[in-house]
């Protein structure tokens, strides 16, 4: 599940940031549920292993979202599933790969709002995703290193 899109009306951001773990460490302390939470958008309602993947239920700002997460040997692919989220389409990869004493984790999401206007719009979208990017890495930074404390 890539983070690309077929959609000419989508538009991706990328994000990179050194995390103070090995990615030994990243895989014990990354789960679907801590995305969502780092994320800081969703407070997590549920969540429902089957087969490959796993669905998160969350909610905030008036919305119930379902993100369905697929682990990668470096890391995860995870998508809003359905139209119930803030966008209509989103699909991110977060990967993560040795530097130094450490691990440098790049989370690349594309976006589509999906509405009239989408040069513009989906700008918006991304300049909204990229904080909730941002938000992802500083909480796996904080968070691995308060795990291991």
């Amino acid at each position: 599940m890539p983070a690309g899109g077929d959609s000419p009306d989508m538009r991706e951001v990328e994000r990179t940031g050194f995390v103070d773990a090995t990615p030994a460490e990243l895989d014990r302390h990354l789960s679907p549920r801590r995305v969502i939470e780092h994320e800081g958008t969703f407070s997590v309602v549920d969540t429902d292993r089957t087969g490959e993947e796993t669905r998160v239920s969350a909610r905030g700002g008036g919305m119930q979202v379902v993100f369905a997460f697929e682990q990668r040997t470096d890391g995860l692919d995870y998508r809003q599933v359905g139209a119930e989220g803030p966008f209509e389409t989103m699909s991110t990869t977060l990967t993560y790969e040795s530097e130094r004493h450490g691990s440098e984790v790049t989370v690349r999401s594309t976006v589509g709002l999906g509405l009239p206007l989408a040069a513009i719009t989906d700008r918006v979208a991304v300049w909204n995703r990229r904080g909730e990017l941002d938000r992802l890495l500083d909480g796996l930074a904080d968070g691995v290193v308060a795990a291991d404390a």
